[in-house]
């Protein structure tokens, strides 16, 4: 998959693909609108971070490109690329369960702390998208 060079775009679906991680000085585009909610995000190789409306979404260390990247009330799932072990950090709603799926594999179940985060790693291949979908449990 390719780096998103726009930073963020809206794909025909209604999801969006955001992040660069091939960019070597911190980059950022803010009040991207999608379906009324104002979009912020900053990327570069150490990190990609997601923001809707003032309010943390997703953040990968070191930097992800993320394409189709949808959530629903039950689910949040996107493609992933970037270089080696990643860790990825998502806001969800606070102290509840959620199964993960990163690829093909069931991480099992995780709950989310008292600020709603869940953190993952996984471990990313230049040019090769990695599934991942966290589902309420």
């Amino acid at each position: 998959m390719a780096v998103i060079k726009e930073l963020i775009r809206k794909e025909n679906n209604g999801s969006i693909s955001f992040g660069n991680y091939e960019l070597p000085q911190k980059t950022k585009l803010s009040d991207f609108e999608v379906n009324g909610d104002l979009y912020k995000v900053k990327t570069f190789k150490e990190i990609t971070k997601l923001e809707k409306n003032g309010t943390f979404v997703y953040e990968s260390i070191p930097g992800t490109a993320v394409s189709v990247f949808k959530e629903t009330a039950d689910e949040v799932s996107f493609f992933v690329d970037g270089k080696g072990q990643t860790q990825i950090t998502l806001e969800l709603e606070s102290n509840k369960e959620y199964r993960v799926f990163v690829g093909d594999r069931d991480l099992g179940v995780s709950k989310t702390d008292v600020g709603g985060k869940i953190t993952l790693d996984v471990d990313l291949e230049n040019g090769n998208l990695t599934t991942v979908k966290v589902v309420t449990a």
